[in-house]
């Protein structure tokens, strides 16, 4: 089966992100989520996105055509380069410019599943919330339909027997930005049939993306074994006021030459993401007094609960006016 009909569940800042770029690159888009307001901010991060892949096509084109002058060639041998690729350019700006309208967003799941090959679960990293969309999403899909979780840290084995359908559930995590960070880590379970895993595959490249597979399950995957406890021993440091957020990522931008440090970071990807990512850990462990908890409290009181969720709304760690 080939991947066509996509429903990603979540309009959250990376559910929007892999709904456009697999609209992008074709293919037929649903986003569903619960009700018309977590909608409505979807649509607004659709558009937010195609500003922003406008601009990198456009600076594409830029660049392009500082060298363009230095690429000798007989012209009468080959097409003209620079009349393909500036067609090229004009024919992703005109799909582009389509793509928000051209998304479906629902809020009824069986209408939002009804024709999907493969439905993304983009949900809040909270067990709860996911073991309930399984059981839902499970009664009104149809048979064909591959599930797969884009969850952070939770591993499928933990929700497989709720989807109904285990040998046709799979891990399928993308990193943030995706239309920059094009990785996606692809992690079955014990009953994740080969041909599951095989069909998922084929539809990262189809959309782009660098399918990283692993071999066993592993919570956080690859990236987020390194990333998270990295992000988390920042955290700890805000939480004990050993330096304000700028010393402690300027230390990491400065000393290694990374580009960003963990606490930008943090608001890129969302703290209600890092939040819940915290709040799973002190579930877990079930101790009121272990660092994810009490992490997991500062977040919430300082940040979830003032609106400071990031730079997708203009406050976290930092004050932002460009919220891309």
């Amino acid at each position: 089966m080939t991947i066509n009909h996509l429903t990603v569940a979540g309009s959250g800042v990376l559910g929007s992100q892999i709904a456009f770029q697999a609209a992008y690159k074709g293919l037929d888009v649903t986003i569903y989520d619960i009700n018309e307001e977590a909608l409505e901010k979807g649509k607004e991060r659709l558009q937010r996105l195609a500003t922003i892949y406008r601009q990198e096509i456009q600076t594409a084109k830029s660049s392009y055509s500082d060298q363009a002058h230095n690429i000798h060639y007989n012209k009468n041998l080959l097409p003209n380069l620079d009349d393909i690729f500036l067609a090229k350019v004009d024919a992703s700006l005109d799909l582009v410019a389509q793509l928000p309208d051209n998304i479906r967003l629902v809020t009824d799941l069986e209408a939002a599943v009804q024709d999907a090959d493969l439905v993304i679960e983009a949900v809040p990293e909270r067990v709860a919330i996911k073991e309930s969309f399984y059981k839902d999403l499970g009664k009104v899909a149809p048979a064909k339909t591959i599930f797969a979780s884009n969850s952070s840290t939770l591993l499928p084995s933990q929700f497989a027997q709720l989807t109904g359908r285990p040998e046709q559930f799979i891990a399928l995590h993308f990193a943030n930005n995706i239309w920059q960070n094009n990785i996606v880590e692809v992690m079955g379970h014990a009953q994740t049939s080969d041909e599951t895993y095989k069909q998922v595959v084929a539809f990262a490249k189809a959309i782009s993306m660098v399918p990283l597979q692993l071999h066993k399950e592993q919570a956080g995957y690859v990236l987020n074994s390194i990333l998270v406890p990295f992000l988390e021993n920042a955290l700890i440091l805000y939480n004990k006021e050993i330096a304000d957020p700028k010393t402690i990522d300027w230390a990491w931008k400065l000393g290694t030459g990374a580009p960003m440090g963990p606490l930008e970071i943090i608001d890129i990807v969302g703290i209600e993401t890092v939040y819940n990512i915290m709040k799973n850990y002190a579930d877990t462990n079930d101790d009121p007094k272990s660092t994810h908890a009490k992490l997991a409290k500062m977040l919430k009181e300082q940040f979830i609960d003032t609106g400071h969720t990031g730079k997708t709304v203009g406050q976290g760690f930092y004050t932002y006016t460009d919220k891309k």
